[in-house]
């Protein structure tokens, strides 16, 4: 039973990580649409987001005007 449960934790912890690179693929190519391409600090902040910070991120680019915005965002979130 416990090998079964540990095989059952990794699958589930795969899952969590694989849907992180989802959700940071999607939040970089929301900003790329909206913004341009963000420089290469910006994108190594967003790449060691947590999940939550992330989703936070992809709400508050939808007010973003600027990669002005995004590293003012950026500062107290990182």
């Amino acid at each position: 039973m416990e090998i079964v449960t540990s095989w059952m934790e990794r699958g589930l912890e795969q899952g969590r990580q694989e849907g992180l690179v989802h959700e940071r693929k999607l939040v970089l190519h929301l900003l790329l649409k909206r913004l341009g391409n963000p420089d290469a600090a910006a994108e190594s902040q967003i790449e060691n987001l947590s999940a939550d910070r992330l989703e936070q991120l992809g709400e508050a680019l939808l007010d973003f005007n600027s990669l002005a915005d995004l590293h003012a965002w950026l500062q107290p979130h990182c």
